[in-house]
């Protein structure tokens, strides 16, 4: 049975551009499922088949598609069914782990921000220390510049004293009871001062001990501030890493959900398929044999090789799985072999786009055509018209060539006839 356009589209996960459309990423996934989506087009042939153009290599129209190969296609979708149920399963997994990992994380954020918070009420707090302690030296100061006065006048008096003062007060008494006065004065006088001189000393150094002190507990305050800011942030990036890779993980969730429902649906269509009774189809002529001299899609040389990266540009993002010619719009563009084109409409990224099947799992693509000179189910034999080069999204005119065999890419050149 073929598939319309519009489901085509669906498999596909596209739709018809309009103008207003920005040009999307075509990755090769999404032309694997196009040719995936254009290879039912084998199942029916055609309600109205169109005429062979030329026939090369002898070769015969393709006839219904056989059990056999139904059934090699439903044992495929089955296959592949359990693998994509695997990684969504293996998804859910990872999943759950991130999930708790994520959760870890945040909890590493919570006790960051705790100790950016305690750092920096320690801060605040070390702040009024230093400011209490300065305000204690600051009036230590004024204390003792307000005593410096009376000091200085002792001083003064004892210089009047001359050498010896202490000694004339003592000796200068009239008599013994005056001589003890003078003695305890003079005792008083210098305990005071020594006194009064070893605690403004004192309290001087403990005051710089302890500056120096809050001023080393600043410094550890402010580099764990520092370290407790970062690894708050370093959390963060990291709670901001695991939420990306966790939408990641549920956009593929979601795309092999998908995936997974097509494919369903698509066994199913096979399955009917097998259980109908099947008219006897005619084998394809094989395209192995003629590896080397399949004729050339259009005149015109070849601009980019294959495997050679297209650019960062989203129109050409896919187009590594192939080679691009130049060529003048309007050029006939011919199948390299005979086969039925199993879908011929425009694809995003790829202006129209024709394939064409030629059995035992080859398909030709050809991109970037202007215009289309068959229909999905139409049967081609080699060098038939398929349409016209057109112009790439990027304006410039050429064809976009690409072979797989066995459902990989392969280097055209290898099997093109060589020049």
């Amino acid at each position: 049975m073929l598939y319309s356009g519009r489901v085509a589209q669906e498999v596909l996960g596209v739709r018809k551009r309009t103008f207003r459309d920005p040009i999307p990423v075509i990755t090769p996934l999404l032309l694997a499922a196009a040719i995936a989506a254009a290879a039912p087009a084998l199942s029916v042939p055609s309600a109205h088949p169109q005429p062979v153009a030329r026939v090369h290599h002898s070769e015969r129209g393709v006839g219904p598609q056989s059990p056999q190969r139904a059934g090699a296609l439903s044992g495929r979708a089955a296959e592949r069914i359990r693998a994509l149920q695997e990684e969504a399963d293996r998804l859910a997994r990872e999943e759950r782990t991130l999930l708790g990992d994520l959760r870890r994380l945040e909890l590493v954020v919570d006790a960051r921000a705790q100790e950016l918070a305690a750092t920096e009420e320690s801060l605040r707090a070390l702040a009024l220390e230093q400011e209490h302690v300065l305000s204690r030296r600051l009036a230590l100061q004024k204390q003792a510049s307000t005593e410096r006065p009376k000091l200085n006048a002792r001083l003064v008096d004892l210089y009047k004293l001359g050498k010896g003062g202490y000694l004339r007060l003592l000796f200068g008494a009239s008599d013994l009871k005056h001589a003890g006065r003078a003695y305890r004065k003079i005792a008083y006088l210098a305990q005071a001062d020594r006194l009064r001189a070893e605690s403004y000393k004192s309290t001087l150094e403990a005051l710089a001990a302890t500056e120096r002190n809050l001023e080393t507990r600043r410094q550890s305050l402010v580099a764990l501030h520092a370290e407790a800011r970062r690894a708050r942030q370093e959390a963060a990036r990291a709670v901001m890493r695991r939420n990306a890779l966790i939408d990641d993980i549920d956009g593929r969730r979601d795309l092999t959900a998908r995936y997974i429902g097509e494919l369903e649906n698509a066994k199913r269509r096979l399955d009917v398929l097998l259980a109908e009774p099947q008219a006897p189809g005619e084998g394809a002529l094989p395209i192995a044999p003629f590896r080397g001299a399949l004729d050339w899609p259009a005149a015109g040389h070849v601009t980019r090789q294959f495997g050679a990266p297209a650019g960062d540009t989203a129109a050409t993002a896919a187009s590594k799985s192939g080679i691009t010619m130049a060529a003048a719009v309007g050029t006939p563009v011919r199948a390299v072999h005979g086969g039925v084109v199993s879908f011929a409409e425009a694809f995003a990224g790829f202006g129209m786009l024709v394939i064409v099947d030629h059995g035992g799992n080859a398909v030709s693509l050809y991109g970037h055509l202007g215009s289309l000179a068959v229909t999905r189910g139409a049967a081609v034999a080699a060098g038939a018209p398929l349409g016209t080069v057109g112009t790439s999204p990027l304006g410039t005119p050429e064809l976009y060539f690409e072979l797989r065999i066995d459902g990989r890419p392969v280097d055209p050149l290898q099997w093109l006839e060589k020049r």
